[in-house]
């Protein structure tokens, strides 16, 4: 992604407006590379998301929710200790680097006014968030980097912090528009290879950013010397446009200006903030990843044990079609019983008519020669017994590997659904107790119980101020739909798909018809049909939703419904969840 230096002063020019002044009430960190400041900034609570991921390292203002481990790691208690409370003073970028620098003033422990930094670096694999006194020696930071001979710059607590090295490539922000057109001119290739020469001789550039310049410069070195200027003067002057590139509807890239070297192949769209760019832009691709990172075991453990049971499914439905010919067994054990006054013992093949057919063909029937015709007929009528017996057996077992198989997909689909630990430690739960995974010991509460933490469901508000509740996992749509739920509200599923149970908030009265579309649409985009268009939504009053007993977490039946047919669309999804929190 082109997180380069230029988008990193864009997006430090708007932190800056929003939160300097500001004070910090409460920190969070959700995840291992990730620390959430709670800051209250002029009127507005806004959180300030810190990200030093490998994948995905930068700043920004954020309004997705993200759970917190239930003991916080030392590093966030180490950002408790010497940052709440604290007011940012000072956020600055050294000109063209991927690196923040945030100054606070805080209370030490004496009560005297000290300073504190936070600087987060942005740079790939080397992502970092560090911890600074006033003196700018290091506290802790999110990734060490051990003092010996493979690392170039330490950074351990005790050490004095020193920026990241120089890559040895010019600023093309220090320097004037005169200078900078001549500098392009006299050393920058005519034609193939423009990009490639930005990016290796320039500081601060993304590849996206280098051919755009070179694409508007048209491949000539007054062309890229005059739109290389004139980037610059946009930079100094903070003139910026958060832009999503998106192929096919789908967001693929993000940058700070239009981009137009892909032509009418790609959609342009504008966002009001960079901070909310980078939400829409991330909230789904990391959710994704998390969850991948953290579920990886049981995912492996349930994807196994899904397979297994689709190949015996086909096991058995290829011994069920070989039962299918089993008449033809007992027409031979009639034929042959029949016939016993023209046989003997020895004889290996009977050819009799077949009184079975109208035509009454002549059949060759084989005969075991080491046996009676009364054993041969008896050993038919055996292996006739033997195929219904099988028939019967087979079927009830492929139902019930059927139901197996159902359930098994339900929890792949359910675990793409999950927001954090809680929901997959749910998840988790579910397998223990059904005997996919081994069970593990749980906490134990202070009186000695058993410690089970539910995850909430998500929660929506339509258009027409009904809430909406979202089951993440099987356990949880158990739960709001047999439990939770009014038997008054209406209860909606994806017809025919894996999904979320999704319940519609009524008091006992009609819901308008835009907010029963809406969380029509919601049961959609929760199930496997999200990326499809017209998805059959079944909706009934929760009443009439009931569980078989002995039925897996999640299975219902349900007779009497009606079927709305919605498109998912990910933007209203995304501002139903918004309304909530407003």
């Amino acid at each position: 992604m082109p997180f380069d230096a230029i988008f990193m002063t864009a997006l430090a020019g708007e932190l800056r407006q929003a939160l300097t002044g500001g004070k910090v009430d409460k920190l969070y960190q959700p995840a291992r590379d990730e620390a959430v400041l709670h800051m209250r900034a002029g009127r507005d609570n806004v959180r300030l998301l810190l990200s030093a991921s490998p994948a995905h390292p930068r700043a920004q203002l954020t309004r997705v929710p993200r759970e917190n481990p239930e003991t916080p790691p030392m590093f966030c208690m180490l950002l408790r200790k010497h940052f709440a409370g604290a007011r940012l003073l000072e956020l600055s970028q050294p000109s063209m680097e991927r690196l923040l620098d945030f100054r606070f003033e805080t209370l030490d422990e004496l009560g005297d006014r000290v300073e504190r930094r936070l600087v987060l670096e942005c740079i790939g694999r080397k992502s970092n968030l560090i911890m600074l006194d006033g003196a700018g020696r290091i506290t802790d930071c999110m990734r060490r980097a051990e003092v010996d001979l493979s690392a170039k710059r330490p950074v351990m607590p005790g050490l004095f912090y020193a920026p990241p090295e120089p890559t040895g490539r010019l600023d093309p922000a220090a320097m004037a528009p005169e200078e900078l057109r001549s500098f392009v001119l006299a050393n920058a290739p005519e034609g193939d290879g423009q990009d490639k020469w930005l990016l290796d001789t320039f500081n601060g550039l993304s590849p996206l950013t280098a051919r755009e310049l070179v694409f508007q410069g048209e491949g000539t070195r007054e062309g890229l010397a005059d739109r290389l200027a004139q980037l610059m003067e946009r930079v100094k002057a903070g003139d910026f446009t958060p832009t999503v590139l998106l192929r096919e509807g789908r967001p693929f890239d993000f940058t700070f200006q239009p981009i137009l070297q892909y032509g009418p192949a790609v959609e342009l769209k504008r966002y009001p903030t960079f901070s909310a760019l980078l939400d829409d832009f991330y909230e789904q691709k990391e959710a994704q990843e998390r969850v991948k990172q953290r579920g990886q075991d049981f995912i492996r453990s349930v994807t196994q044990a899904r397979n297994r049971t689709a190949k015996k499914i086909a096991n058995q439905e290829a011994d069920l079609a070989r039962t299918a010919g089993r008449e033809k067994l007992r027409r031979y054990g009639d034929i042959i019983t029949t016939n016993f006054y023209a046989m003997s013992r020895g004889q290996s093949v009977l050819r009799a008519q077949d009184y079975y057919d109208p035509a009454c063909p002549e059949v060759d029937i084989p005969l075991d020669p080491l046996l009676t015709p009364q054993q041969n007929a008896a050993r038919y009528y055996k292996d006739y017994k033997k195929a219904q017996k099988a028939e019967e057996m087979l079927t009830l077992q492929i139902e019930k590997n059927r139901g197996e198989l159902d359930y098994l997909d339900s929890v792949l689909q359910m675990i793409t659904l999950s927001e954090g630990d809680r929901d997959l430690q749910e998840i988790r739960q579910e397998l223990m107790d059904n005997g996919y995974l081994k069970q593990h010991r749980r906490k134990m509460t202070a009186k000695g119980k058993q410690k089970i933490v539910h995850a909430k469901p998500l929660e929506f508000r339509s258009s027409g101020g009904l809430t909406i509740l979202v089951g993440k996992n099987n356990s949880q749509n158990d739960r709001l739909t047999h439990r939770e739920a009014d038997k008054r509200d209406l209860w909606l599923h994806a017809q025919k798909l894996h999904g979320s149970h999704v319940i519609l908030k009524t008091g006992g009265l009609p819901p308008d018809e835009r907010s029963l579309t809406e969380a029509a649409m919601l049961a959609a985009w929760f199930s496997q049909g999200r990326d499809s268009g017209q998805v059959p939504v079944d909706y009934t009053p929760v009443k009439a939703v009931k569980k078989p007993a002995g039925a897996k977490p999640g299975y219902v039946i349900y007779h009497t419904y009606q079927t709305l047919y919605v498109t998912p669309d990910e933007e209203t999804v995304r501002t139903l969840r918004g309304r909530k929190k407003n």
